[in-house]
């Protein structure tokens, strides 16, 4: 019994003097140190070694200009702890009262504790770090790598000459330790990446390029060309980061990873010549017939993305004669999900869709492939206006894999499903609970949707726009785009100046760049940005106008206005770093 209230009191002691702790950083954060000194004293009287109370205490009686109580604590604690990073804390101590001499004489003392001892290192130099003390903190390591040359510092070093502002040296250390220790490769690469998108200059980007096309030029390692291959894919310089896949390849034959994945990744930025290029690559070099069957399935879905209808009986002949040379199982799922696809979205065919996915579903599939083929199975559902039966399906994704973003994903698209049926109060709850989703595409179009139906309903309590502008955005989803267009610009006449019209507007617009009617397009998003000012749309407009300048009318000065509109006013927009990256490249600043 007395051992258990012992420790029932040891517990008890402990809780209470966290309470405290927390209570004291509060007070500091709030820049109450007179409060928060209090605290920390009667903290530190119970635990004298604790060093983050030490240190918050030493912090508080500086911003209270209490220096002599804080040098007698700090000497106190070098006295009984014998701990020489505490002589960067006297010394900045007396930095603090502008006696730069005394702070100099025990920062050298604190340099010399390295000599003695090289772990002390550690403790030295990331105690100059924490004072922003830069060219101390780079002295420091410099002389723990002299005194110890198994030390190895060059992460920590690049890292401070990239304070100093010194970019080429901090790039040049960054590269010697990723080389050194390719294990912490992601590390430097996570931090290049940070200076590539946030440094307006086109020095640094430039740079580094020079300085990775050296050292591949020079070792010969596929070191380099797989970390050249990584920034031109930042540069989004597919083709170029491909020749430095190809140059692997020759090394490592057997290696397809990363090319599939900049396959797929050129054909996200719609560079569909070098996809190309890269897929035909992978079936002139692969046995695996998964790999194959990969690219067969990315090929064909560039080519449906740009067929017209008279293109469609060859496509559907391609189709089946991959799925007669595979076969059906579970290796060509993709297959034929792209073949129902086909049959229901540009065929019309319906029944061999649906039946092509009942088939699929016979199949040992795990919940994943199972979920795909359900997934594509509701959206013919849909597609054939059997809103419930597809409801259905999304439901049993959504239950199979509740933690999953499939199963958020599905849970969109059943709301989608009652929103295009008409049920909006339904289709409101599920966008309200949406619309909080992890994954930020899946939060966008969920909020989009509701405060579409939420502002409509509030305007006009019989929903008369808005049934008709869902059934204009079922239209679109048919593919009928020439129906839903003239369905939404019958809206614009009908409920002119209500609080449809902005969305409206801005469909019409994404209908007729579709149509390659660019003039028509420009003239829809310019009616948001003229009669819309306050429109959530408008950095939609002004983004898909400065998209059109920029790719399709050449006109680099209209683009980079426009993408300048969106940096400056709509910070919070999801085309944001696009915009910033497209208008850095039409300014010149990435080194291209």
């Amino acid at each position: 019994m007395k051992i258990n209230f012992v420790y029932i009191l040891l517990f008890f002691s402990l809780t209470v003097f966290s309470q405290n702790e927390q209570l004291a950083q509060n007070y500091f954060d709030r820049g109450e140190f007179e409060k928060a000194i209090v605290v920390y004293e009667d903290v530190l009287k119970v635990q004298p070694f604790n060093y983050a109370v030490l240190q918050k205490t030493i912090a508080c009686y500086q911003q209270l200009k209490q220096y002599d109580k804080a040098e007698k604590l700090i000497q106190n604690r070098i006295e009984k702890m014998k701990l020489d990073n505490l002589y960067v804390e006297l010394g900045y101590n007396y930095q603090l009262q502008k006696n730069q001499e005394k702070a100099d004489k025990n920062y050298t003392i604190a340099l010399e504790k390295i000599k003695e001892n090289p772990n002390n290192v550690y403790g030295i130099a990331y105690a100059f770090e924490q004072k922003v003390l830069v060219e101390k903190a780079i002295q420091a390591y410099e002389i723990g790598k002299t005194a110890n040359p198994n030390l190895n510092f060059d992460y920590q070093l690049a890292l401070l000459q990239g304070q100093l502002g010194n970019m080429e040296l901090m790039t040049d250390k960054l590269l010697d330790f990723a080389f050194s220790n390719p294990l912490n490769l992601p590390m430097v690469q996570n931090q290049l990446t940070r200076f590539i998108t946030e440094d307006a200059s086109e020095s640094f980007n430039a740079y580094l390029k020079k300085a990775l096309l050296i050292r591949t030029q020079k070792t010969q390692d596929i070191f380099w060309n797989r970390f050249l291959s990584w920034y031109f894919v930042q540069q989004k310089e597919y083709g170029k980061a491909f020749m430095q896949e190809k140059a692997i390849f020759k090394r490592e034959p057997d290696n397809f990873f990363t090319i599939i994945n900049l396959a797929k990744l050129a054909i996200q930025e719609d560079e569909t010549e070098t996809a190309t290029e890269i897929l035909n690559f992978i079936l002139e070099n692969t046995q695996d017939l998964e790999l194959q069957m990969e690219a067969h399935h990315q090929l064909l879905a560039m080519e449906i993305e740009k067929a017209s209808a008279k293109d469609y009986p060859t496509l559907k002949e391609k189709l089946n004669l991959l799925l007669k040379k595979y076969g059906i199982s579970p290796y060509s799922l993709q297959l034929q999900i792209q073949s129902a696809h086909f049959d229901a979205f540009y065929l019309k065919q319906f029944e061999p869709a649906k039946l092509t996915l009942s088939k699929a579903l016979e199949l040992p599939l795990n919940n994943y492939q199972k979920a795909e083929v359900k997934d594509e199975l509701a959206d013919i559902l849909l597609l054939d206006e059997k809103f419930n039966q597809a409801i259905i399906y999304y439901a049993q994704i959504e239950d199979d894999l509740k933690n999953d973003e499939i199963g958020h994903q599905a849970s969109l698209k059943m709301a989608k499903a009652s929103y295009f049926k008409g049920d909006f109060d339904w289709a409101q709850k599920q966008f309200k609970v949406l619309k909080s989703s992890s994954s930020q595409l899946i939060a966008n179009d969920a909020l989009e949707l509701f405060l579409l139906i939420s502002d409509n309903t509030v305007e006009d309590s019989t929903q008369v726009a808005l049934k008709k502008f869902s059934r204009a955005d079922f239209l679109l989803y048919q593919n009928k785009n020439t129906e839903a267009l003239n369905a939404f610009k019958s809206i614009l006449e009908q409920h002119k100046g209500q609080g449809v019209e902005d969305e409206t507007l801005l469909r019409v617009g994404q209908l007729y760049e579709k149509q390659n009617d660019y003039a028509q397009a420009l003239t829809f998003y310019q009616q948001i940005l003229d009669n819309h000012k306050e429109s959530v749309y408008t950095d939609e407009a002004l983004f898909y106008s400065a998209e059109i300048y920029r790719k399709n009318l050449q006109d680099a000065e209209k683009a980079k206005a426009l993408y300048e509109k969106v940096i400056f006013n709509h910070q919070d927009s999801i085309h944001f770093v696009d915009a910033r990256t497209n208008y850095r490249k039409l300014r010149g600043d990435t080194n291209l």
